[in-house]
């Protein structure tokens, strides 16, 4: 079975084709400025080189109907026929509580996401029309939406509900959601399945840190707690979100900015924190040059975003009443070897001990604890395209 994962954004579309088989990756590449000028898209060649081509793509179904011309081209092509493609697989951002595991598409869920738009209005927005052209260019083809917070649905309610007065969670559906589900979930079994645990026996902290960033306490092979929100600006410092801050900061500072507060909400997102501590990037490989030159609020940054995650590590192993594995994942997880030592340094008390040596390792699997160490440490490249693959392949077989 040949299955198509889209991750259709606001102006973009990522896509990767599997041959699910033996799940190897036939094609992939990503759409830019979809309704822009200069859009275009980049594909990976097989020899590692990317292909980029400008093509005017002025809505998502121009754009999916230019990934279908990529993917049958003759001289960089997967297949010969989009009859070839058994299924599409969309990763969706929210779910809200309509949706707590993926489900094949009809009318019912096109509905529901749109009725979620409110919570994530670009994101949701994006995937709708990411379904719909597939829908306009393949209508005999089933899809498959996988939701971002669907494995966070577990969360008991002491755990997913904010302080508010109850009713405006009734009427308003406020509470924790949480993001890169997806990813804690592939992750969180993928490093059992590495050590040999049985998920079922296991406490789990998997740390998704990239330019977006989410920690989750996984026990017994069920999500209780996690760092995003309502929102994914929600817990602990990222790129250019401030992550948590106290509400009467925000009030605060619109009052003195001047701000409504879609346009703050755009600062706290866009705006915040490395970038906005640094002055400088939100790429934490520059922020890591930038501290080794002696840039002083680059080393701030770096000093605040590993404590806030050791926080939210010593919080969840205080949740889950202890941590058997702590698994490191996303861009900066699987590569940033000081953000990993600084965040499990000093929490010895736990059990946990790095070894600085196997430490080293970047974008590979591994363990980084010391054999000595009570609780076992991991760098895990996470693969969420692959669960979105693998939930579309199941729920299609169960059709026929």
């Amino acid at each position: 079975m040949k299955i198509l994962v889209l991750n259709c954004g606001s102006s973009s579309i990522k896509y990767k084709l599997y041959n699910m088989e033996n799940k190897a990756v036939l094609a992939a590449g990503g759409v830019e400025r979809i309704g822009l000028d200069e859009a275009f898209i980049k594909i990976s060649l097989p020899n590692g080189e990317k292909k980029k081509i400008m093509h005017d793509m002025p809505d998502h179904k121009e754009g999916v109907n230019f990934v279908f011309q990529c993917l049958l081209n003759d001289e960089f092509g997967a297949i010969k026929d989009l009859s070839e493609i058994d299924a599409v697989g969309h990763r969706v951002v929210q779910g809200g509580d309509k949706f707590s595991d993926s489900v094949i598409v009809d009318a019912s869920v096109e509905q529901g996401i749109e009725d979620l738009c409110d919570l994530a209005p670009v994101h949701n927005a994006g995937h709708l029309r990411g379904i719909r052209a597939v829908n306009a260019l393949m209508p005999d083809t089933p899809q498959v939406t996988v939701f971002d917070n669907a494995f966070h649905s577990t969360m008991p309610a002491h755990a997913y509900l904010y302080a508010v007065p109850y009713e405006l969670y009734e009427k308003y559906h406020v509470r924790r959601y949480g993001f890169h589900g997806t990813s804690h979930r592939y992750v969180s079994q993928r490093v059992c399945d590495y050590l040999g645990k049985d998920i079922k026996t296991q406490r789990i902290i998997t740390c998704h840190i990239g330019n977006g960033a989410s920690v989750s306490a996984i026990k017994f092979g069920k999500c209780v707690d996690t760092s995003m929100g309502l929102t994914p600006l929600e817990g602990v410092m990222m790129g250019s979100r401030s992550g948590d801050i106290d509400p009467s900061a925000v009030t605060f500072l619109m009052d003195k900015l001047g701000k409504k507060p879609q346009e703050m909400a755009d600062f706290l997102n866009k705006e915040s924190g490395v970038l906005g501590i640094t002055g400088i990037s939100s790429d934490m490989r520059e922020i890591e040059q930038a501290a080794a030159e002696g840039n002083e609020r680059a080393q701030l940054a770096l000093d605040m975003y590993n404590y806030r995650i050791k926080k939210y590590i010593g919080a969840y192993a205080a949740a889950m009443g202890g941590v058997d594995i702590i698994v490191w994942t996303a861009g900066v997880g699987e590569n940033q070897t000081g953000t990993r030592l600084d965040a499990c340094s000093g929490l010895e008390f736990l059990g946990i001990k790095i070894d600085a040596e196997a430490n080293k390792v970047r974008g590979e699997e591994a363990i980084i604890s010391t054999p000595d160490s009570k609780v076992t440490v991991c760098v895990i490249p996470t693969d969420e395209e692959l669960v979105i693959a693998s939930d579309t392949e199941r729920l299609v077989k169960e059709l026929k």
